[in-house]
């Protein structure tokens, strides 16, 4: 599709989801050409646009974003098209059309916690109470995540919530908005850095009471700007250092 052809949302979107892609390789956040981040850019959800195979995330442009549809069933045969991407996102986008962004990455600290016998992110602060009662867990992790029906379970497992914990594996978001998506993405790494490291003393975790883990999370919820703004501001870095995601 060329650009001309692309709506402004489209456009706009395609513009977004690179910045992403870039924050996060700059963030370290990235599994070398692996992960993979998806939009969806029509109403039901079903065409979504998606991160091309094997693209190291700090060179993605946003004309390099594949525009998909999620009830293609040749699209899983596509040399451009990573299995897992197609099967994890290709499901999420066909089963849940409130998820307009979805991001799975394996970023070291919450894959850590994700790790352990108890991957509960548990309340010991500000962060790590943002996702009090707030996370779906995955326990069943089977190897990679290449067929369909892997990523209608976890669709399923999703739910109605907005993030899940794979066990072994790394963690998904899904969100209304790429910004969104990111500052959770984001606070998820950050709130696992602080529990790691607070186990690491060997000292008992002060866990904060429900009550106030609680209210924290409610707080949280009700800042949804502060979410945009935090990736607003780190697309003006990526303008003054390498504006290139926006071609």
């Amino acid at each position: 599709m060329d650009q001309i052809a692309r709506t402004p949302d489209e456009q706009q979107l395609r513009i977004d989801l690179a910045a992403l892609f870039r924050i996060v390789a700059k963030l370290g956040l990235h599994e070398a050409v692996a992960n993979h981040f998806s939009a969806a850019v029509s109403g039901d959800g079903k065409k979504f646009l998606l991160n091309p195979k094997w693209r190291h995330f700090s060179r993605i442009k946003a004309s390099d974003l594949l525009l998909l549809d999620a009830d293609d069933a040749d699209a899983k045969s596509r040399p451009d098209i990573d299995p897992t991407a197609w099967s994890i996102h290709g499901q999420i986008h066909r089963l849940m059309p409130q998820a307009r962004v979805a991001m799975h990455l394996h970023p070291p600290f919450t894959t850590t916690i994700a790790s352990l016998k108890d991957p509960e992110i548990k309340p010991i602060d500000q962060n790590t109470a943002r996702y009090f009662n707030r996370m779906a867990v995955d326990t069943m992790y089977g190897g990679m995540a290449d067929t369909e029906a892997e990523g209608a379970r976890i669709a399923g497992l999703l739910g109605n919530r907005s993030r899940l914990m794979m066990g072994n594996h790394g963690v998904m978001v899904v969100a209304s908005t790429v910004g969104e998506a990111f500052d959770d993405m984001y606070t998820i790494e950050r709130a696992c850095q602080i529990l790691v490291q607070a186990y690491s003393t060997g000292q008992p975790l002060n866990v904060l009471d429900d009550d106030i883990a609680e209210r924290t999370a409610q707080d949280w919820e009700g800042i949804s700007d502060f979410s945009i703004a935090h990736f607003e501001e780190m697309k003006l870095i990526l303008d003054s250092e390498d504006p290139s995601y926006r071609d």
